[in-house]
């Protein structure tokens, strides 16, 4: 079996997150560096960063009320919150996908590395909405262009939904959809159109919404939900 795989079944992260800890270096199959060609057994003795590889946990489901100024990372090297702080310390999960430290909203946390690869692997496209406040009211010409797709970093995004939803005289809010979830996306579309964010949050995950769960909050996500969260809208 991949070995990618092995650390994604026992929890350790995503096959994708996976992939990176063995071109890192960081995992050694019965002593020696693996590459992404290496494959193994789960009676070969595994190790990531010198320690062995835990057996797989019961697994766990986590939707978090992500806080503005908090990272998507277990630790973070100039000491800011993360987000497994707003979690207890006995409970082993990592993050599925990110929010940037300006973004709140709804974040998953598990360890289930096949379910966080399928909900953040471009082909599954689950979408994510976002309300968004910005700068200006965007012309109709700034909006369809918005929703063809928007180049960022050389690439064009996938076709995406925006609506705007209340304005003022300077400020205007919308709801969008994406169906993927590149760095930052929805701010550098914004900036793109000419109209920089003032704050964004993510308010739902397929078919999974944040509701009323309060900021800072998180809950376990029902064996209903869990299925839910791949279903297409």
């Amino acid at each position: 079996m991949r070995l990618q795989k092995i650390l994604a079944q026992a929890g350790v992260a995503s096959r994708r997150k996976a992939e990176e800890l063995i071109a890192e270096g960081r995992v050694c199959v019965n002593g020696k560096v693996a590459t992404l060609g290496t494959k193994a057994d789960v009676t070969d003795k595994i190790t990531i960063d010198g320690e062995p590889l835990s057996a797989p946990q019961k697994k766990r489901y986590i939707m978090l009320h992500k806080p503005q100024g908090v990272v998507t990372t277990a630790r973070d090297q100039f000491d800011r919150s993360c987000v497994l702080e707003l979690v207890p310390s006995d409970v082993r999960v990592f993050p599925v996908g990110r929010l940037d430290y300006d973004t709140s909203g709804l974040l998953f946390l598990t360890n289930d590395g096949e379910w966080a690869n399928a909900l953040t692997h471009p082909s599954y496209e689950v979408e994510k909405k976002y309300i968004a406040t910005f700068y200006g009211i965007p012309s109709e010409q700034a909006l369809n262009a918005f929703r063809a797709g928007i180049e960022i970093d050389g690439r064009l995004t996938l076709p995406t939904k925006i609506k705007i939803i209340a304005h003022e005289k300077t400020i205007s809010t919308a709801q969008i959809i994406i169906r993927e979830g590149r760095n930052r996306q929805v701010r550098k579309m914004c900036e793109a159109i000419g109209h920089p964010l003032l704050s964004l949050k993510r308010v739902e995950i397929g078919k999974i919404k944040l509701a009323d769960l309060p900021t800072g909050e998180w809950r376990e996500l029902t064996e209903k939900e869990v299925k839910l969260c791949l279903t297409k809208s």
